[in-house]
């Protein structure tokens, strides 16, 4: 059977452990169904890269081993009898599912309803620091907040982005702004406060003080809408005060602290989690709809109305390259987004 190489771990180790991610040979995949096998050309290494590989409470053995990875920018190598999107040789960016092999891999498989025609504009690094965290934008600002797209309905409104120089933050902030939003961003230190601003932030305050104190300076009382992209628990409080009555708020970091939803009650305010591994993990009908996406994604880009938040660039897709992605994902002080290119 033809093999390929790949990047996986056995155990969950800390990333300094010389096995923590391990060079591998593979079997190389085979597309079936509506599955799309794609060469992998560049993969971004995200948060949850992190928190998966990272240790855990009980000790886990994977055999065979697991392959992480779930940004990817590639060119289709052949496609499953039941496709209807993709032929062989389109270029396509996505990110994956959770509950399959990640594309930390030469050739990996993915739900055709799930990936996007990559932009044209852009070269396999800089598409491949965009699907996780244009999806988990899009999908919090227009699904769980409900905002609109249309600029005009938007006019007056205000939405807090509480980590916003980060992937997501920095594609959320751009999304918003667009859509007529005023968006304040939170950033820990200036050099992330200037990218907020780069990407769109109206203005920018600091998430290691009270909220509401700064958003007054600015003459703003409350916020009609907060998405969460930074410590749930450690941000509820400030929160539930900053929010306006009948506000919404979206986060996607989950939390084993309680969180007092109580404190939302009297302003009537909307709370919402967003996961953008919900569609391919519970396979939804509308799975195709992070296809729609993300074609509409790369559609502003190629119009100049959307910019990649591609940071650093490492070279080549390895072990030892990827455990410094990790390092530095794991640090807690990237801007933007980091991607490993080339086999």
């Amino acid at each position: 059977m033809p093999k390929m190489r790949a990047v996986g771990l056995e155990r969950y180790l800390p990333i300094e452990h010389e096995d923590s991610l391990m060079d591998l040979v593979l079997d190389k995949p085979v597309a079936g169904g509506r599955d799309l096998l794609v060469r992998v050309k560049a993969v971004s290494v995200n948060p949850v890269d992190v928190k998966v590989r990272a240790p855990k409470r009980k000790e886990r053995v994977e055999s065979p081993p697991r392959v992480l990875g779930w940004d990817v920018a590639g060119v289709v190598e052949a496609v499953g009898p039941e496709c209807a999107l993709f032929e062989p040789g389109d270029e396509v960016y996505y990110a994956g599912s959770l509950f399959r092999p990640g594309g930390n891999s030469e050739f990996h498989l993915v739900d055709e309803r799930i990936a996007g025609r990559k932009p044209k504009t852009l070269d396999f690094a800089e598409a491949a620091a965009l699907p996780l965290t244009a999806i988990t934008a899009w999908e919090s600002l227009f699904d769980r907040l409900g905002i609109a797209q249309d600029r005009g309905v938007n006019d007056g409104r205000t939405l807090l982005v509480i980590g916003s120089s980060g992937g997501v933050g920095s594609i959320a902030t751009q999304l918003a702004s667009a859509a007529g939003l005023t968006v304040i961003g939170t950033a820990s230190r200036e050099e992330s406060a200037r990218f907020a601003r780069k990407h769109g932030a109206a203005h920018t305050i600091s998430h290691f003080e009270p909220f509401v104190p700064q958003l007054q300076a600015l003459g703003l009382p409350s916020v009609d809408l907060i998405l969460c992209l930074n410590d749930t628990a450690q941000h509820w409080d400030q929160m539930a005060e900053a929010i306006a009555p009948q506000g919404s708020i979206c986060s996607i970091v989950e939390t084993d602290e309680r969180i007092d939803l109580t404190k939302l009650k009297n302003k009537s305010v909307t709370f919402a989690w967003e996961t953008m591994f919900t569609r391919s993990i519970y396979q939804t009908a509308d799975m195709i709809e992070q296809h729609r996406l993300l074609n509409e994604v790369a559609r502003r880009v190629d119009a100049g109305e959307l910019r990649t938040t591609l940071t650093k660039r490492l070279s080549p897709i390895n072990a030892s390259t990827l455990k410094q992605a990790h390092a530095l994902v794991e640090s807690g002080r990237t801007i933007g987004k980091i991607v490993v290119e080339s086999f």
